[in-house]
C-alpha cells in the first residue's frame, strides 16, 4: 500500500532583501527598484515526506535548516515556491518560541495547545499528563521567566507531544536539558512514531539521527546536497566537515550495495585493513569475545612531523560502538618521511553482540580529523559476529555479569505481649539460604 504524501516542498527559496535605507525600501513598492543586496538563505529546495516517515535535516550552521522548518510551520513565508502540509503539525523550534515569560508553565501550555487547534475540554483533559511528563514540580504554576532552558524544553516537548500530531517537527530541542529527560523524550518520540506520526528533525547529534530517521537530507549553503539513507548521508556529511583546500571527497559503490566514502588531502593514505585471528589468519566471521587483531597498512606520501591513526567500529545502522586513536592512547607516530610504509596492529577482544559491523579509519594530525584530515575511509573493513559458546544476550555489547544470589527467608512467628523473650526469639528466627540451596 502506497503511503500518502504528508509534506511537499516544491522549488522553495527564501531571500532577505537589503535596500540600504527604509526610504529606498518604501520607494521600491512603487518604482520596482532593485534591492542593494539580496541574501539567499534557501535556493530551490525540493522534497516530499510520506506518512509515517522520519526525515533528518543536517548541515553546518548557516545551511538554512532552521529557516526551512519555519517556512514549513508557517512562521515565515517563502520568497518563491510552494509548501503543502496535509495533516496536523506540532513543532518545537527555537527554545521558548511562542511562550510568554510572564505566564506560568500551565498557562503557556494551554495557549500553545490552543494555537495547535485543540479544544478547551481536550486541553483540560490532557493538562495533568502534560504536567506529569514535564516533571518540573511546583514550577509548572510559576512564571516562565523563572525557568531554566531545560525546564522550558520540558514544557514545550510535553505540549507538542500531548496530542499525537501527523507531523512532529523538532529543531535541536533534544540537545537541551539533562540526560534523563533526553532518554524520556526519545521514548515518547519512538512511541508516537510507531503510532504513525511522521518526524522532521534537525540535529547535530549523529546517533539521534541514525536512531530515529529513515532518511536524511543534507543542506549546504541553502541547497540540497544529498538526500538518501541515513548512514550514507551522514558519512558524506562527516567527510565534508573535514574537507579543506586540496581535500577530495569520493563515493564508491561496494559489493553488497554498501557505499564507501573517502576523503582527505592525501599526505598519508590507508592501503589495506585486515582482521586477523590469534594465529594471524585473515577472518571475516568472529565469535563473541574472541581475541582479534586489526592490521592497518598505511602509506606516507609527504614528510609528516606527526601522524595520528584512529578507528571507529559501527553497527549495521551506523551507530558508533567504539572508537579511539593513537593520540588518545598516547602513541602518535612521529617524524615520518615520504615513502615510509607503516603497519599498526590493534588487538582487542570482540566483546560485541551478534550482527554485522564495519570499521572507519582516520589519519590526521591531531586529536580529531577536523583539522588536517589526511585520509578518512568508511567501510574499510566489514565483519560479522556470531555467538557459538556464550549464553544468549541481546544488544551490541557483550557485558556478561557474574551473578551472585542470596535469599533470605523469614518465618512468621506469633508475637504476644505476654513474653518479651518471645519477641526477641522471633527477631532471630531468620534462616539464610545460600546460592547452592543449602541451609
Amino acid at each position: 500500500m502506497k503511503k500518502d504524501c504528508l509534506l511537499s516542498v516544491n522549488q522553495v527559496s527564501k531571500s532577505y532583501l537589503d535596500y540600504g535605507t527604509e526610504i529606498r525600501r518604501v520607494l521600491s513598492w512603487f518604482t520596482g527598484a532593485a534591492p542593494k543586496q539580496r541574501n539567499i538563505i534557501l535556493n530551490d529546495i525540493n522534497f516530499k515526506l510520506q506518512q509515517g516517515e522520519a526525515v533528518g535535516l543536517v548541515g553546518e550552521n548557516g545551511a538554512g535548516k532552521s529557516t526551512l522548518l519555519k517556512l514549513i510551520v508557517g512562521t515565515l513565508k517563502p520568497t518563491s515556491g510552494e509548501i503543502a502540509v496535509h495533516g496536523s503539525v506540532a513543532a518545537i523550534l527555537e527554545l521558548g518560541m511562542g511562550f510568554n515569560n510572564e505566564l506560568s508553565g500551565r498557562q503557556n501550555a494551554y495557549h500553545s495547545a490552543t494555537l495547535m487547534g485543540q479544544q478547551h475540554k481536550d486541553i483540560l483533559r490532557v493538562m495533568p499528563e502534560i504536567e506529569a511528563f514535564a516533571e518540573i514540580g511546583h514550577y509548572f504554576d510559576q512564571p516562565m521567566r523563572m525557568y531554566s532552558s531545560g525546564m522550558q524544553m520540558r514544557v514545550a516537548f510535553a505540549v507538542a507531544t500531548a496530542f499525537r500530531p501527523d507531523l512532529l517537527i523538532i529543531d535541536e530541542a533534544l540537545s537541551v536539558g539533562d540526560a534523563y529527560f533526553q532518554h524520556k523524550s526519545f521514548d515518547r518520540i519512538q512511541k508516537i512514531q510507531k503510532e504513525g506520526t511522521s518526524l522532521l528533525i534537525v540535529s547535530h547529534d549523529k546517533e539521534a539521527i541514525l536512531r530515529l530517521c529513515d532518511r536524511v537530507i543534507l543542506l549546504d549553503q541553502g541547497g540540497v546536497m544529498q538526500d538518501g539513507p541515513p548512514e550514507i548521508v551522514m558519512d558524506y556529511y562527516n567527510a565534508t566537515l573535514s574537507s579543506r583546500q586540496n581535500s577530495r571527497v569520493e563515493v564508491t559503490q561496494l559489493d553488497g550495495g554498501m557505499v564507501q566514502t573517502s576523503s582527505g588531502t592525501g599526505e598519508a593514505k590507508v592501503k589495506q585493513v585486515t582482521l586477523l585471528d590469534s594465529q594471524g589468519k585473515p577472518i571475516r566471521n568472529v565469535l563473541v569475545g574472541q581475541s582479534v587483531t586489526m592490521k592497518l597498512e598505511l602509506e606516507i606520501h609527504e614528510d609528516l612531523p606527526e601522524l595520528v591513526a584512529g578507528y571507529m567500529i559501527k553497527d549495521r545502522i551506523g551507530q558508533t560502538i567504539f572508537g579511539t586513536n593513537t593520540h588518545h592512547l598516547k602513541q602518535p607516530l612521529m617524524s615520518l618521511k615520504a615513502g615510509n610504509k607503516v603497519e599498526i596492529n590493534a588487538t582487542f577482544a570482540a566483546n560485541l553482540g551478534v550482527g554485522s559491523y564495519n570499521v572507519s579509519i582516520s589519519l590526521h594530525s591531531s586529536d580529531t580529523h577536523l583539522e588536517k584530515n589526511y585520509h578518512w575511509l568508511d567501510y574499510a573493513l566489514v565483519f560479522e559476529v556470531n555467538n557459538a559458546h556464550e549464553p544468549f544476550f541481546i544488544g551490541t555489547n557483550f557485558l556478561m555479569p557474574a551473578i551472585e544470589q542470596n535469599t533470605t527467608v523469614q518465618h512468621n512467628t506469633k508475637v504476644t505481649t505476654e513474653s518479651a523473650s518471645a519477641q526477641q526469639e522471633s527477631n532471630h528466627n531468620i534462616i539464610a539460604l545460600n546460592g547452592e540451596g543449602k541451609l
